[in-house]
């Protein structure tokens, strides 16, 4: 059964197409691609800022649960590297992303690669701290166990406490 779909935390238009490696343009390097010629944008801080007011954090939970996991991993790690390699609140985007790459992955049969990234994602779960980004990343780990290693389970979905 399919579940209903999940309310949207923004209103921003999601690309045209959801970028599969070697399958469609790359969005950043290839002229077609949905992103390219975009500049970078100023992040903040997640450690210091408020994430309920990110506009670029929520849009890339956004993506994630849209299934544009490679678009997620893109917007998320500006975030990441802007809150600081090693950080709080880096370990929980990491942990996102490592989670969207997974689920990239198992879309593009490559198993292998889906169980590696989601240990990663475990990993960074677990060094967090209290800093969790209004996200239940144990649902997160669970459900992305289970559409990694169950044929026909649902992506997982995220949901932010707010």
């Amino acid at each position: 059964m399919t579940r209903p779909a999940r309310k949207r935390y923004t209103d921003q238009p999601f690309p045209p197409y959801r970028h599969i490696p070697g399958r469609t343009p790359h969005p950043t390097r290839d002229p077609k691609g949905h992103s390219y010629g975009q500049p970078e944008p100023d992040l903040p801080d997640l450690n210091r800022e408020e994430w309920r007011q990110c506009e670029h954090y929520l849009f890339g939970i956004d993506l994630f649960n849209a299934g544009y996991w490679w678009e997620c991993h893109e917007v998320l790690e500006g975030l990441w590297h802007a809150s600081g390699i090693g950080s709080d609140a880096s370990h929980v985007l990491q942990a996102v992303i490592q989670c969207a790459a997974a689920h990239l992955k198992v879309q593009t049969a490559q198993p292998e690669g889906a169980r590696r990234l989601f240990q990663h994602s475990l990993r960074h779960a677990q060094w967090c701290g209290d800093r969790r980004l209004g996200l239940d990343l144990d649902a997160m780990i669970r459900d992305t166990r289970t559409y990694l290693t169950i044929q026909e389970a649902e992506a997982a979905r995220l949901v932010l406490e707010f």
